[in-house]
């Protein structure tokens, strides 16, 4: 089977703790509202919590919850694990090993029934998934457009400047949609915030598609209707991008 999805698009960061999650779960809620169906797929998650006896990876139910609780919610990410680590390392915590065929066929069930799947991955583009395969990896294979988290503070710009060099130098390049921003804290004394959106959009070829403040329901650029971002047509994109 082809377990390259039609349309969709993978969720990255520049690093972890950057939002990912969370932006993934505001562009799921954003192509629900405009009417399509959307599947939602995390390979692997790690960190995840004991509930009645299962192990419950809470950013998947956050990207469940956004898609309108599509299909099955452990279909959403079905390797979990209890150590926050990378999945491998993690799984190795428990005495297992990751399923590394299951990273990518555990998309299966989201490639029918589905306009488009959102793919997120578990910290940046370079953390490792297994001792072979790294995100990267698999936003290679489902060949999907890269969403790129930047948090809006000190030092974004040489983070996402670095990830988008490795997105277009991993084999034979990763095609970027764009950046989203992220207000990840309420930190009032970091005077770069006002300036780092500029900047970005200066020094990255892939346009800042989208930019969330800090506790914010959706996207700045939704409350501008001259501005509203198209995530569908995003993706299905294709086609490498420079940075």
């Amino acid at each position: 089977m082809n377990y390259k999805p039609a349309r969709g698009l993978f969720i990255t960061g520049t690093n972890t703790e950057v939002g990912k999650t969370y932006v993934a779960a505001l562009i799921a809620q954003s192509l629900v509202a405009a009417g399509h169906r959307v599947g939602v797929y995390k390979p692997a998650a790690s960190g995840c919590r004991l509930e009645n006896g299962e192990l419950v990876a809470d950013d998947a139910v956050a990207l469940w919850e956004a898609a309108g609780k599509p299909g099955r919610l452990e279909e959403v990410s079905p390797q979990r694990f209890v150590a926050p680590l990378a999945p491998h390392l993690a799984a190795r915590a428990e005495g297992q090993e990751i399923d590394r065929e299951l990273l990518v066929t555990g998309i299966e069930p989201w490639l029918q029934g589905y306009d488009l799947v959102i793919v997120e991955g578990s910290g940046g583009l370079m953390s490792p998934m297994s001792d072979e395969d790294y995100n990267a990896t698999l936003a290679e294979h489902f060949a999907l457009p890269l969403v790129v988290v930047a948090p809006n503070e000190l030092g974004t710009i040489n983070q996402t400047l670095q990830t988008l060099i490795t997105a277009v130098s991993f084999g034979e390049g990763l095609s970027v949609a764009g950046i989203v921003i992220n207000q990840v804290r309420d930190d009032i004394d970091d005077v770069s915030q006002a300036s780092n959106r500029q900047q970005l959009e200066q020094h990255c070829v892939p346009p800042v598609l989208a930019e969330v403040a800090y506790g914010a329901s959706g996207f700045k650029e939704e409350a501008d209707a001259t501005r509203p971002v198209d995530w569908f047509a995003l993706g299905a994109q294709t086609g490498d991008q420079e940075t």
